[in-house]
């Protein structure tokens, strides 16, 4: 791993066990899985670089908006889904057909694949990887 990516996994890591709480981002206290990047992201960067607008659970899905995945592609570096890293920001829709809506952060790689994210009713946790998740992940990015 880069140091970068150390950085940004040991960050992640840190804001496991964090409530989660809808809109918030405040590690220990509360977070979304936006919030999760946003905490990573100032640790990294220091100020968010545009303002978060209020935002309802389902981001917009009934208008079929895909409010996220055009904000992860202003802010962060798109990379193919299949050129996997520690520390790359993962993307993922929860129903086919559906907007992506869910964010994590890549734990490990390897026979052990994990990522770091925050969900609802288990706060943030670091979760297997596994073919259900795989398979939901819709875009890759990495930390600019």
């Amino acid at each position: 791993m880069t140091p970068a990516q150390v950085r940004i996994v040991a960050e992640a890591r840190g804001w496991i066990g964090t409530p989660y709480v809808h809109q918030a981002s405040c590690k220990g206290a509360g977070t979304d899985c936006l919030g999760l990047l946003r905490g990573v992201w100032r640790a990294l960067h220091g100020p968010e670089p545009e303002l978060v607008p209020a935002y309802t659970a389902d981001w917009a899905e009934p208008l079929r908006d895909e409010i996220l995945l055009r904000a992860a592609c202003r802010w962060l570096v798109r990379k193919p889904i299949e050129a996997g890293a520690v520390g790359d920001v993962l993307l993922f829709r929860m129903r086919d057909g559906s907007v992506a809506k869910h964010l994590g952060i890549a734990g490990s790689e390897g026979p052990s694949l994990s990522f770091i994210h925050a969900y609802t009713g288990h706060g943030v946790i670091e979760s297997p990887l596994s073919e259900p998740w795989a398979r939901r992940v819709v875009a890759r990015f990495e930390f600019p």
